[in-house]
């Protein structure tokens, strides 16, 4: 089975734990879910439910308590820290509530800078980078630094450095809930339309189910168990 047919990410009965002394908190039961590409799942559930370490778990930054995670067929449970990092570096985009964009390059720069620490040389980083800025509507703004940038663009260029290497998988984490509703709801959209171009399969954590429901699938973390939605 080539690799495109696999799923993006597989997770196998996962359950996470943490001990409190002489008590267990058991976060996850037994989690098991598959994310294809060109699927985006929405992952809903309370603040508090697990949401953000499933995403952990699933972007190799946790290792699970139990269980078994899979990333486009490869079984990276028992991995090295430093097999989990290339991993990670080549294979994951992250998008975090926060941009993260570093400060003192700009939005080209910062969609360049996962490229070149993967290898690759500065004109076809600074290519990509510019086809991203353009889908989302940024490519006039490409020389600016994040702090001349809107939260909007700032939070898109984020998505951008993301999608920037072309990953099997893209996690976020309320990508868009510093936003106010309006460019919340824009920067979703355009989100969504992108994820969708590149193919890649995403798996979404947000608290807004209006949002959630405009993705592939919604499944709920409730009590440690998933379910759909």
């Amino acid at each position: 089975m080539s690799d495109e047919l696999k799923p993006a990410l597989e997770l196998r009965h996962v359950a996470r734990s943490y001990s409190e002394g002489a008590s267990r908190l058991d976060v996850f039961l037994d989690i098991s879910l598959d994310v294809h590409p060109g699927e985006i799942v929405a992952l809903v559930g309370q603040s508090g439910s697990g949401k953000s370490s499933l995403l952990h778990i699933a972007g190799l930054l946790e290792t699970p308590t139990a269980g078994e995670v899979f990333v486009a067929g490869q079984n990276c449970t028992a991995l090295d820290d430093a097999s989990r990092t290339r991993i990670r570096r080549i294979g994951i985009g992250f998008v975090y509530q926060f941009h993260h964009l570093l400060p003192e390059f700009s939005a080209l720069e910062n969609i360049m800078m996962p490229q070149l620490i993967a290898g690759a040389d500065k004109p076809a980083a600074s290519k990509r980078a510019l086809e991203l800025l353009e889908r989302f509507g940024l490519a006039p703004r490409a020389e600016h630094r994040p702090a001349e940038l809107s939260g909007g663009e700032q939070q898109r260029v984020a998505i951008s450095r993301a999608l920037a290497n072309r990953p099997l998988l893209l996690l976020a984490d309320e990508p868009t809930g510093n936003l106010d509703p309006k460019t919340s709801d824009q920067v979703h959209a355009e989100f969504l339309r992108v994820i969708a171009e590149e193919g890649v399969g995403a798996l979404i954590a947000t608290h807004n189910f209006e949002l959630a429901r405009r993705m592939t699938r919604l499944v709920k973390l409730e009590d440690g168990r998933l379910s759909p939605g």
